[in-house]
């Protein structure tokens, strides 16, 4: 998929279009109970782009309200070739998936975000060439995003670290999932409470917002629990002259990150925005066409 994805992208950068798109003629229904930026834009763009159609639902469909979600995939199912889906409870995404025939693409839930860590690895790879042994330290909390990294990363080689403060700590069966995989795959999960520890030799800093959606009413307890976590300049140091900087977006500037850091010559956040278009039209193609057909 990471393969397709390079394809992909230098047809985009080279404005490339196909004679017949990989994509033409498939729909997708574009699930939301959640506000997005990258997603949204990225998964309409890249099915335009594709020579496919995407549709937008919101909170029009109001699950297990007006219609249960097992209702809502037996209609989809009927209609478009897939469901995206960005909910806030992870029960929806796996019901949905299990009631439809159709594939169903975790677009975030509170529990994972695949598509950013998808996005966020093939930043890495195109990087660095390879995946093996690379070090990623996430700097917060065990949340989605770190969810999916443990996962993907461990999997696929990596080692990736967690500094968090006590009681912020990931999901135990993620965990015990994600070790799993890294034992063979070849890669490993470290967890700290220092940050400064855990960003030493580490090639990538990895940071997100305190206060993730449906935890608005935490927000000055977490600020708190934080307060030493921020990713700046003098923790960039501490990892190592060549490390950089990460941020799934959005970002809360002078908290959990500064300006200075997001802006500056070590920051490849918004190549890592970029690449959640192409890696997810890899992820459509792989899905709904099977092969990209040879120029």
């Amino acid at each position: 998929m990471f393969d397709r994805a390079v394809q992909l992208k230098a047809e985009y950068r080279g404005a490339t279009l196909r004679e017949t798109p990989p994509l033409a003629g498939r729909t997708i229904a574009m699930l939301f109970q959640r506000p997005s930026l990258r997603t949204r834009v990225t998964f309409e763009a890249g099915m335009n782009q594709l020579g496919g159609h995407a549709i937008y639902l919101t909170e029009d469909v109001v699950m297990g309200a007006r219609e249960s979600v097992r209702d809502v995939a037996r209609n989809l199912e009927r209609f478009v070739d897939a469901i995206v889906a960005r909910t806030g409870p992870h029960a929806v995404v796996t019901e949905l998936a299990a009631q439809a025939a159709i594939p169903v693409i975790n677009a975030l839930t509170l529990r994972e975000h695949p598509c950013q860590a998808l996005a966020d690895i093939f930043t890495l790879r195109e990087r660095h060439g390879s995946l093996d042994r690379l070090v990623l330290t996430f700097v917060g909390d065990g949340n989605n995003v770190y969810h999916s990294l443990a996962l993907l990363g461990g999997a696929l080689g990596m080692e990736v670290r967690l500094a968090h403060p006590p009681g912020y700590g990931p999901n135990a069966s993620i965990v015990e999932r994600a070790r799993q995989l890294a034992a063979a795959g070849g890669g490993r999960l470290e967890f700290f409470e220092d940050p400064t520890e855990a960003v030493r030799g580490a090639n990538v800093v990895y940071t997100d917002a305190w206060t993730s959606m449906g935890q608005e009413a935490e927000a000055e307890e977490r600020r708190d629990a934080f307060s030493g976590y921020r990713v700046d300049t003098a923790l960039l140091d501490a990892a190592g002259p060549d490390a950089v900087v990460m941020h799934c977006l959005p970002a809360h500037r002078g908290e959990e990150i500064t300006s200075e850091v997001m802006d500056g010559p070590r920051s490849i956040i918004w190549d890592q925005s970029e690449n959640r278009l192409h890696v997810q039209k890899a992820l459509l193609v792989e899905l709904l066409a099977g092969t990209v057909a040879e120029e």
